[in-house]
């Protein structure tokens, strides 16, 4: 029966877990919006709220994503990416906005071999070996 067992790797999250602090005053009026039934809870406040702000001020954050030559949303890096990478004698430059994706059979060695530098604005997945080989590439 052995032989039928097969590891299920765990689907990545397709969110980042952050943690807050409010003042007493500001959570009473979230709780008594989410008690009015404006919102279901009090992360989907939250998640309106930021959304609100993020469109609110899009076109700040198109100008700067252009500015700053940033790929914009889900970006892997796959180990055949940087082994071609590493065939053509080039460096990458991995600059996200969104989540960046190291895959998890990349070595830290081909990570040094091929990452120049890493710059990431929300979450980058990778393996804790990848990780501290690129700490002193990390912007």
């Amino acid at each position: 029966m052995s032989g039928n067992v097969h590891e299920i790797r765990p689907k990545p999250s397709d969110s980042e877990k952050i943690t807050i602090n409010l003042g007493f005053v500001d959570l009473g009026q979230v709780d008594l919006m989410v008690q009015e039934g404006f919102y279901s809870n009090r992360t989907d406040f939250i998640r309106t709220a930021i959304r609100n702000q993020l469109e609110r001020h899009a076109d700040v954050v198109k100008q700067s994503t252009a500015r700053k030559s940033l790929d914009l949303g889900l970006r892997n890096y796959s180990r055949e990416d940087l082994e071609t990478a590493r065939r053509a004698g080039e460096m990458l430059h991995i600059s996200v906005l969104g989540l960046a994706t190291i895959a998890h059979d990349v070595t830290p060695e081909l990570a040094r071999a091929t990452i120049a530098s890493v710059s990431v604005l929300g979450a980058l997945h990778a393996s804790p070996a990848v990780k501290s080989a690129l700490a002193d590439r990390m912007r």
